[in-house]
């Protein structure tokens, strides 16, 4: 074999994929049962067994090029079939953590999901930035002590306490700087997945509602697991949906959504949908984790109790909030703001453009290139056959 076409393998991307989760990747003998037993696995994106082996033999490249970690939903059909215990759905979710990791110009996520120091360490440091900006005294009037006056305390000014104008441009400058992040992540993956590949611009524009359809509705998912695939999906699209609304209402219309009166807007309605479907949501995915019931929660990295518990303590924080204003409990009202502030800023900050949440893009992006492939070869294949059914006719 030439210099030029042996690929070295890479004993760092195995470690480090170790780290992630796939301690069991050593047990796997590729006996493709895993593979045979996968709903989602095609002949064209045939999945866990080929992403085992590549991690197996440390091809890191050919990995970054291969949309399939991503095409997996981890139902766990394949780890409870598995003959030799090796754990195929835990380690494919292992390596969906390292490729986040390696989208990450920053190298933020590489520190958060191979330490929970890390993870818990910037997670604090966010949550402490927000409760001194809350708390201390500056020139903007912001802080605790500068509107504990007799009339604040009396009765509810939370106008006063976080003016919603700051309020509100603090949460597009913040949605910008997310959007910019994720951006230009996805852009790292989506040149990774196509490198060495020759994509008409039409096979993109054509295949594009594949990345649209995926994003909103997740629905290979109702396909995913023997037992438990459409329960699994509706029960991530109700979640998905609250937290969107939720999101939608924070940062497009939080001059409509927090208001000082206690009387209902339109809102107000939204916004109790979206708290009661995260809490309830997160509840439920809790239970199934302490449970381990099905294949798709029997391992639980740190990172996946993170995931539902942030959620779980953003809306239950809201939900206080809520009451608290609405029963003109003035300094319990200000309080609960801040510490639902310290919540869902780190949450929104650290978690969505550099831990688990990245998959909400980064999926439907490795569904929408996987179609695009897809296509190129189809017409190619089309192609060929129109071209040697002239052959034949001549």
């Amino acid at each position: 074999m030439s210099e030029r076409n042996f690929v070295k393998p890479d004993a760092q991307f195995i470690n480090d994929l170790k780290k992630n989760g796939g301690e069991s990747l050593k047990k796997c003998y590729q006996c493709a049962t895993c593979t045979s037993a996968c709903p989602l696995s095609t002949e064209e994106n045939g999945f866990p067994r080929k992403q085992m082996l590549l991690a197996q033999w440390g091809l890191k490249d050919q990995l970054l090029e291969d949309p399939g970690p991503w095409l997996c939903f981890y139902c766990g059909d394949c780890s409870e079939r598995c003959p030799r215990n090796a754990d195929p759905g835990e380690t494919m979710m292992a390596m969906r953590r390292y490729l986040t990791s390696q989208y990450d110009w920053t190298g933020l996520s590489r520190l958060m999901y191979s330490s929970v120091f890390w993870e818990i360490g910037i997670l604090a440091t966010v949550a402490v930035v927000i409760v001194l900006f809350f708390t201390l005294p500056h020139n903007f009037g912001f802080g605790l002590l500068s509107r504990s006056g007799p009339t604040a305390l009396s009765t509810v000014m939370l106008d006063r306490f976080a003016p919603v104008g700051i309020v509100d441009w603090g949460d597009r400058i913040m949605a910008t700087i997310l959007g910019l992040l994720l951006l230009i992540n996805a852009a790292r993956m989506f040149s990774g997945l196509t490198r060495g590949e020759k994509i008409p611009l039409s096979s993109y524009i054509t295949q594009l509602p594949h990345m649209i359809i995926q994003g909103v509705t997740q629905i290979r998912w109702k396909d995913c697991g023997s037992r438990s695939g459409i329960r699994n999906w509706l029960r991530h699209l109700f979640l998905v949906s609250g937290y969107g609304i939720m999101f939608t209402l924070v940062v497009v219309f939080l001059p409509w959504f927090q208001v000082n009166d206690t009387s209902l807007h339109w809102t107000s309605f939204l916004g109790y949908y979206a708290a009661a479907v995260l809490l309830g949501s997160t509840v439920w995915i809790i239970v199934d984790r302490l449970k381990k019931k099905t294949g798709m929660h029997r391992f639980s990295h740190f990172s996946d109790w993170l995931f539902p518990i942030l959620l779980f303590l953003a809306a239950l924080s809201g939900i206080l909030l809520h009451v608290f204003r609405m029963t003109d409990m003035a300094m319990a009202t200000y309080v609960t703001y801040m510490i639902h502030m310290a919540i869902v800023v780190p949450m929104l900050v650290v978690e969505v453009p550099f831990g688990k949440w990245g998959h909400l893009l980064y999926r439907p992006l490795a569904i929408y290139v996987a179609a695009v492939k897809s296509s190129v070869r189809e017409s190619a294949m089309s192609e060929t056959a129109a071209q040697s059914q002239a052959v034949q006719q001549i």
